[in-house]
């Protein structure tokens, strides 16, 4: 894919924010994500859910080879590229459409945008691994920033945290030379909290907006959150996901990181019909 191309579809993506919610669709090519591991693994069921996501109304693919959920087994880079490889190359190639790489490793990062890939999704935000925030800025990618820990800490207070994270990954972006019209931040549900802490870290939505004046992606989607809350199973958690994409929204939140893109855009035309009546 050529250079251009490749900008093209992350200008796309970017100039979706604060003009509709934008939604992110999941496609997880790995055999122990929590919630679809092993269905995508392969080149046609990886294309196909990709196709899906888009007739469904993603906005953009976020395609990852590692899961990152709580108790993982961290995925050497050898092994992560080998599941990626072979899937990027014809996504891009056969679906007009943004994509990002979920990805903390600077040189998975590299090859995918070398690829076509518009969007860098660290789930270490700029922190784990040195060379991120210099990849980020060299090849022109947009990066979501998401705000993780190494454990849960209860007495923690979380928002605080998460302005300390930021403030030290962006100043990692601004060192690196990583304009903030390409950085999005994630308050990193799931990650490093507990219950009340999750919950905190979404009402703090319209504050974290506020403080930092960047545009919020939200990754709740199917998550042990809404187990917790509901009493729910992994595939009865829709309901909760919306619930709380919808409040996050309504708070200043721009970017929604799903499984069920279809269900979203609905909620949304509902809610952004009631907002305009």
């Amino acid at each position: 894919m050529s250079k251009a191309d490749s900008e093209r579809r992350r200008d796309a993506f970017l100039g979706l924010i604060g003009v509709k919610p934008v939604v992110m669709g999941i496609l997880n090519v790995t055999p122990d994500s929590f919630s679809d591991g092993g269905r995508f693994q392969s080149l046609d069921h990886g294309l196909a859910q990709a196709r899906q996501l888009v007739a469904d109304g993603a906005d953009i693919i976020d395609v990852g080879a590692e899961s990152t959920r709580p108790g993982h087994t961290p995925v050497p880079l050898d092994e992560e590229w080998r599941r990626l490889e072979p899937l990027l190359a014809p996504l891009l190639a056969e679906i007009d459409a943004p994509f990002s790489i979920d990805t903390y490793k600077a040189e998975i990062a590299l090859r995918a945008v070398a690829l076509g890939v518009g969007v860098v999704n660290d789930v270490w935000g700029l922190q784990k691994d040195p060379a991120m925030a210099d990849v980020v800025a060299q090849s022109g990618a947009a990066v979501v920033i998401m705000h993780n820990r190494d454990g849960v800490d209860p007495g923690l207070d979380i928002e605080a945290d998460l302005h300390r994270f930021f403030a030290r990954s962006l100043a990692l972006a601004d060192r690196a030379g990583v304009p903030r019209a390409r950085i999005l931040i994630d308050p990193g549900i799931g990650f490093g909290k507990n219950k009340a802490q999750n919950l905190k870290a979404l009402a703090s939505t319209a504050r974290l907006r506020a403080a930092f004046g960047l545009p919020i992606l939200i990754g709740v989607s199917r998550k042990r959150l809404f187990g917790d809350l509901l009493g729910a199973g992994v595939d009865a958690r829709l309901i909760g996901t919306l619930a709380a994409n919808l409040a996050t929204f309504a708070r200043g939140a721009s970017v929604f990181r799903v499984h069920d893109a279809a269900e979203h855009v609905a909620a949304f035309k509902v809610f952004d019909a009631i907002e305009r009546a």
